[in-house]
């Protein structure tokens, strides 16, 4: 039996051209839902197309001339068709396209022009939700942001917004729209939000506990720690606190005391690899060392390495060491003065192994063409289902509850079994203790699952949520 679980990824627009990595390469196996990044935000306040070409105009090789949808997007509407579990969002905004959140979010008529564009817009391309990326609110981002101070209210209130919409459009549709944020994981970053007030309108938010350092700082540090190093040798003063709270675990529990539900809070996990150059100071192995201001070369950008590349250009030549207090590795090789800090399968077993501790809803991967062979992909998916590979047949998820629906539900009848009052079918309502075998139909929540393996049902083990037991109808 496998325990339900999220496992997003991002498939970046740009991944198309130089990298040469498709949606046809996702794999599609070992994810659960796709972020597509990104869309942004017009002159007028509604979302809009981030490159037309890659999302909606490029041939590829099965498509035909007169077909009305080209580019990723119909590539996506694909894969979905291969793997029936995966479900698909557009991510709006990011590092690039954060500027005008603020605006968008300061009144209500702003609010639901923007709530409305979203919601035509999925629907026009067949996405299954909306995942907003603000790079940030009230502080941080690109110098030419618009901030404000009640960025912070009006995050939640722009939230409420698209999740009124999303659930009109999802009764209309007869499906359930998801909402879900990316965030920063920085003590500022979640000072600047009302997380509690957010997640009420939320199925879930990944949060991005990467970037903890990097080439604009002037000394080595991990991407991604899991725990702080005590031997770091950054100073830990308010508001940051780098050396004690800018980690992978600081990070998530500083969301859980804001009042965010564990059930919603999604790890991210990333598959490149930081580095800089100029390390000369050989204590601690290059660790917490001064380095040059400019980043060495990279894959694709400068102090930002491919897992794929690291692994091929690396690891063969520099010498691999192991941080037991932050429980990630790096590399180091005093000759080019060139220090790495990166995920490899050790680490992200040991970070997936904290997703389940904590009770965590699941992963998230910032991108996927950064982890072409699927080593740490593969490996996370393998660590959440407890090392155990899942049938084709039992591939996560088919139906996912919106934060919303679950509020109703709860207020008003039993999590575990929905009113006899409210529905009528000639299924049988899902109970526990009863005894399911491969074939059969039930009624859960208005909706018709089929038993996909034999089982004694639970109390927690719902249709909606375990996929591995049920699928949607």
């Amino acid at each position: 039996m496998f325990n339900p679980v999220i496992i997003v990824a991002y498939y970046a627009a740009w991944s198309i051209y130089s990298r040469s990595y498709f949606v046809t390469d996702i794999p599609g196996d070992k994810i659960t839902h796709i972020n597509y990044a990104f869309a942004n935000i017009g002159s007028d306040g509604r979302i809009a197309l981030g490159d037309p070409w890659a999302d909606v105009e490029k041939a590829f090789p099965d498509d035909t001339w007169d077909q009305p949808l080209r580019g990723n997007f119909n590539q996506l509407i694909k894969l979905k068709q291969k793997y029936s579990h995966i479900h698909t969002l557009i991510s709006i905004g990011g590092w690039t396209w954060s500027g005008k959140f603020s605006d968008i979010a300061v009144s209500s008529e702003s609010r639901n022009k923007f709530a409305q564009s979203c919601v035509e817009f999925i629907r026009k391309y067949s996405f299954d939700g909306v995942d907003i990326d603000w790079e940030y609110p009230v502080s941080g981002g690109l110098p030419g942001n618009i901030h404000r101070p009640e960025d912070k209210q009006n995050y939640v209130l722009l939230l409420k917004e698209l999740r009124q919409e999303l659930d009109k459009a999802g009764q209309a549709d007869s499906k359930t729209y998801l909402l879900t944020v990316a965030t920063g994981a920085g003590t500022e970053r979640i000072a600047d939000m009302d997380v509690a007030g957010m997640s009420t309108y939320l199925d879930w938010i990944n949060v991005m506990t990467y970037d903890f350092h990097g080439g604009w700082e002037s000394k080595t540090g991990h991407n991604a720690p899991l725990f702080k190093n005590g031997d770091e040798t950054t100073a830990d003063v308010a508001p940051s606190f780098i050396k004690s709270k800018y980690n992978c675990h600081e990070a998530i529990q500083g969301y859980i005391a804001a009042g965010t539900p564990r059930s919603k809070l999604i790890m991210g996990l990333g598959l490149y690899g930081r580095g800089w150059q100029g390390v000369s100071g050989k204590e601690q192995n290059g660790f917490s060392q001064s380095a040059s201001s400019q980043p060495p070369v990279g894959t694709w950008e400068n102090g930002v390495f491919d897992y794929d590349h690291i692994k091929k250009s690396y690891l063969p030549t520099y010498t691999r060491y192991w941080d037991d207090q932050s429980k990630v590795p790096f590399l180091y090789n005093s000759t080019t003065t060139i220090w790495i800090s990166y995920d490899d399968v050790q680490s992200i077993d040991i970070k997936s192994d904290y997703i389940k501790r904590e009770k965590l809803a699941g992963a998230m991967f910032w991108e996927l063409s950064s982890d072409r062979n699927c080593d740490l992909v593969g490996a996370t998916f393998k660590a959440l289902h407890n090392h155990m590979v899942p049938s084709a047949d039992s591939n996560p998820p088919n139906d996912t509850i919106s934060s919303t629906a679950e509020t109703t539900l709860t207020s008003s009848t039993s999590a575990d079994q929905p009113s006899t009052a409210t529905v009528d079918s000639i299924y049988p309502l899902w109970a526990i203790q009863n005894h399911y075998k491969i074939g059969d139909q039930v009624m859960y929540k208005k909706r018709v699952y089929q038993c996909i393996q034999s089982h004694k049902s639970l109390s927690r083990f719902v249709p909606s949520s375990t996929y591995a037991l049920w699928r949607h109808v």
